[in-house]
């Protein structure tokens, strides 16, 4: 069987997250690629997602892959087909031929999310949908303490929402940059897994150290806690982006 990697872009602002939630009538970034794919096809088509973004997450590596069966259109001209019919705030960037085995979530071996503040006194509307308003100085200095503390394997379960059930708690970060160079200040969070909204409560966290609430070493208790209430706040959805997916193919 025929298996196709995609890599796409997409502005998450107007969906209803990656997954398809089937009759709810929910505009969704899977349900958008699936309705392209059956245009193209006449076939019904299921995507498999590398990352399942929440509402108002956006993306510039998410990878899917899907079985093409009897397809004819050639891989290289994949983009340019879906591109025709998708949304303009949905992009495939590039496609490829896989093996049979390649699952997009499954065989990954790591993710890289970015997250995105805007430091500023006054907020600029042009950056409003991509990153998340904090007025206030931050201590940068303490928030790269405590990212330090945070990298490594642990188990994160203060730092997942609460009511999400999952097997392990454990994950491995495998580095967590801040760059601080213009207004926009950028979190890079690269990790083999992460736990529903961890990435964006790990920012409220080190956001919580910055504006001196609790000083980086707080971070340590909270891991050692492994309580929700304990972590920060759960910081908006905008500011976050899947940025890259890696696999070992």
């Amino acid at each position: 069987m025929r298996n196709i990697k995609l890599t796409v872009a997409y502005d998450g602002t107007s969906y209803c997250g990656f997954q398809e939630q089937r009759g709810t009538g929910l505009l969704t970034i899977q349900g958008e690629l699936e309705r392209c794919l059956h245009r193209l096809s006449g076939t019904t088509v299921r995507v498999i997602g590398a990352g399942r973004t929440d509402a108002g997450v956006h993306a510039r590596g998410q990878v899917i892959n899907f079985n093409a069966g009897g397809w004819n259109i050639p891989t290289e001209r994949i983009p340019l087909a879906m591109n025709g019919c998708l949304p303009p705030d949905i992009a495939v960037v590039n496609s490829e031929d896989v093996p049979e085995d390649f699952h997009a979530r499954f065989s990954a071996v790591s993710k890289t999310y970015r997250y995105a503040i805007y430091n500023s006194r006054i907020p600029d509307p042009m950056f409003s949908r991509y990153s998340y308003f904090v007025p206030k100085a931050i201590d940068f200095k303490a928030v790269r303490e405590a990212a330090a503390l945070l990298t490594g394997r642990h188990d994160f379960a203060a730092f997942k929402a609460e009511g999400s059930p999952v097997k392990s708690t454990v994950r491995h970060l495998f580095s967590l940059d801040v760059q601080d160079t213009s207004k926009i200040v950028e979190l890079f969070f690269r990790g083999d897994g992460f736990l529903y909204n961890m990435v964006r409560i790990m920012t409220g966290t080190l956001l919580k150290v910055g504006l001196k609430k609790y000083p980086p070493e707080h971070v340590r208790l909270i891991l050692e806690g492994r309580k929700r209430e304990l972590a920060g706040p759960t910081v908006p959805p905008q500011g976050l982006c899947l940025m890259k997916v890696e696999y070992s193919i």
